[in-house]
């Protein structure tokens, strides 16, 4: 073994993280874990130098994550020349406030006499509460202009750089206007009540946070013309304005990942947005695969319990002048009740891109499971075979295939017309395979358990499936190539 390696440590194996409450003699913790992934703070490579038994413990009081870091180790090197020992204390300074810096005692006997712990509520307002496994957990919300939410989010961000890839903690030192764009959704466990009588009886399991960007809505009439000063004499509350939501952040903590806490807590983030005339779309940032996965089995799940599904049909029976040889285009108004769609999306607020893969989704689930798998080999009988789910298949195919087709135009058109076939089949193809992996976790019962981590990782597409929303598109931003989906 090298110096190098001997005096080298896997950063997110040294890092450690608690959750603790007042005990009866002294904090005890509720749970224990290790980060995803540490390299934000360590770098790349996710190495500390300079430590042996080297071991960096974070624990947060459990109700209102006030931190604490204890660095340890068994030996340090002794510098040589400019190479030295890692300062981890400088190295963290960046990612945590300063008050974590505490010593562990005094963090100690705040936690054990904290006598306000045992009246704290969470910040906001409760929004749903449900039970799992005998235990009992809470929803709560409120805006980000409220101190307590902003006390608890500048602690919670610590998790971002070991949890969230590509996250991004909140600038609290925004205008108001701009922090009430913001609403935060906290998901705590209600605890039993502890020997020592200074125990809260709340728990972080998990959180999330959104916001508000303006949307455009044309007026039913032409307006009539308005004299109006600025600043206005009365102030004008971003949640009074036609918007658009969108989910940001969003962790689960890993002692709760995989018990259904996810689905509850983006179901209630999506009643939420429901109940707000205000609101038009419910939308993403940056999704990871994980969350992509519990967003689709919760939408799924919802637009098959209020009968959004039972209202679409894929049209089968078309005329034989639709398949001539001519008439190489079957448009998709054809296939569809295309206005029924769009009202159906607009009613349940979804974007175009997660609407339409949930109807896709849907088209195929009634397909049997074996035409799926062969129908493939059959579809050069294009639309004209008399079996219904050989038919079904080759005209789902071909609704996929135009709605990749259109959103990639530009770019196909670009290739020779044997290269547009393949690239069009191809992502067809693995769309196809990524909707069989969905299905069986709906049909599996996985949607009710499935959790996020929030790891930024695609799955492949080899064309675009389509944006998030409009907007990127219309500024631009949209590439046709722009994101491959890596597919399991």
């Amino acid at each position: 073994m090298t110096d190098q390696e001997e005096w080298s440590s896997d950063s997110s194996q040294a890092v450690e993280i608690s959750i603790v409450q007042a005990g009866q003699a002294s904090p005890k913790a509720l749970s224990t874990f290790h980060p995803e992934f540490t390299y934000p703070i360590f770098g790349e490579e996710e190495r500390i130098f300079g430590y042996q038994g080297l071991r960096i413990h974070f624990r947060f009081a459990a109700h209102d994550l006030r931190p604490v870091v204890q660095i340890s180790y068994d030996k340090k090197f002794k510098p040589v020349g400019d190479t030295k020992a890692t300062d981890i204390k400088e190295t963290l300074e960046d990612w945590i406030p300063s008050t974590a810096f505490e010593r562990a005692t005094a963090f100690d006997a705040h936690l054990q006499n904290d006598s306000a712990a045992k009246d704290f509520k969470p910040p906001g307002e409760l929004i749903d509460s449900y039970t799992s496994r005998e235990r009992k957990f809470e929803i709560w919300s409120g805006e980000l202009t409220d101190p307590a939410v902003q006390e608890i989010i500048s602690r919670i961000q610590i998790f971002i750089p070991f949890f969230i890839e590509g996250g991004m903690p909140l600038d609290l030192g925004d205008e108001e206007w701009t922090q009430a764009r913001w609403r935060v959704f906290f998901l705590y466990e209600k605890l039993p009540r502890s020997p020592n009588a200074n125990t809260s009886s709340y728990s972080i399991v998990g959180y999330s946070t959104s916001y508000r960007f303006l949307t455009y809505v044309p007026p039913a009439q032409k307006p009539s013309l308005q004299t109006f000063t600025l600043p206005p004499p009365t102030p004008i509350h971003p949640a009074s304005l036609p918007s658009r939501a969108r989910i940001s952040q969003f962790l689960i903590l890993p002692p709760h990942q995989h018990h259904s806490h996810g689905s509850h807590l983006i179901n209630a983030i999506t009643r939420t947005f429901l109940a707000d005339p205000t609101i038009s779309e419910i939308t993403v940032e940056d999704p990871n695969e994980a969350f992509d996965d519990l967003r689709d089995y919760c939408d799924y799940a919802r637009l098959r319990a209020n009968n959004t599904f039972s209202q679409i049909t894929l049209n089968t029976s078309l005329p034989p002048s639709t398949m001539s040889h001519k008439q190489r285009v079957v448009p998709t108004s054809h296939l569809l009740d295309v206005p029924l769609l769009e009202s159906l999306r607009r009613k349940n607020k979804l974007a175009p891109r997660q609407f339409y893969r949930l109807v896709e989704l849907y088209l195929l689930s009634l397909i049997p499971p074996y035409k799926r798998q062969s129908g493939v080999a059959r579809l050069t009988q294009r639309g004209k075979t008399k079996d219904d789910d050989d038919r079904a298949y080759y005209y789902w195919r071909l609704l996929v295939k135009q709605r990749v087709y259109k959103k990639n135009c530009d770019v196909l058109m670009q290739l020779d017309r044997s290269e547009r076939i393949e690239k069009v089949e191809q992502t067809v193809g693995e769309v196809a395979g990524d909707y069989e992996r969905l299905l069986r976790g709906i049909e599996g019962g996985k949607g009710t358990t499935t959790e996020t981590g929030s790891v930024r990782r695609k799955r492949k597409v080899v064309l675009d499936d389509e944006d998030e929303d409009d907007d990127a598109e219309q500024a631009g931003e949209a590439s046709a190539l722009k994101r491959r989906r890596e597919m399991e």
